[in-house]
């Protein structure tokens, strides 16, 4: 009747947290200017195998970009307080497949997840789990190698935009 194995064990995450001395709307403001929403366009010529635009975007497109938003403090309101909390999906349709292509389960983690949260004292915060920590699981020294060169593009992302 159950055919299914299941497998479970526990990984080590780094988390990060950056605060800055500037407002919520400031630093929201300047994330979503720095860093493009995702055009689909890559995505449907990905899936196409179009590999001559896709090296085009990996030299010229941005290292990375905004795929979702959701407003996370809005949902509060059902306890009568609503909050700035806005969770982003960061990443680079190449980079994943950088990953992906040697293991698919590191699709987990990409898009990267990061949340901009407005703190009591009215200042923006990032949180973040660090992509190494998250890629390196997998024990695929070419996928942590990606996860080390995310750490490095989505810290200076996020710093760019809380200073």
């Amino acid at each position: 009747m159950n055919n299914a194995e299941v497998i479970s064990r526990t990984i080590s995450i780094e988390h990060v947290t950056i605060t800055s001395s500037l407002t919520f709307a400031e630093v929201r403001r300047k994330l979503e200017k720095g860093l493009p929403t995702l055009d689909v366009k890559i995505l449907e010529e990905l899936s196409s195998g179009d590999q001559q635009n896709a090296k085009s975007y990996e030299q010229t497109g941005p290292a990375l970009s905004i795929f979702l938003q959701r407003d996370h403090g809005a949902l509060l309101q059902i306890v009568g307080r609503r909050s700035n909390a806005i969770q982003y999906d960061i990443g680079n349709p190449l980079t994943a497949s950088k990953m992906t292509r040697y293991c698919l389960g590191a699709a987990l983690y990409a898009p990267l997840r990061v949340i901009l949260i407005e703190n009591h004292d009215g200042k923006a915060v990032f949180e973040y789990d660090k992509p190494s920590s998250l890629f390196g699981q997998f024990g695929d020294d070419r996928v942590t190698e990606v996860g080390r060169y995310l750490d490095t593009a989505l810290e200076t992302a996020l710093r760019r935009a809380a200073s």
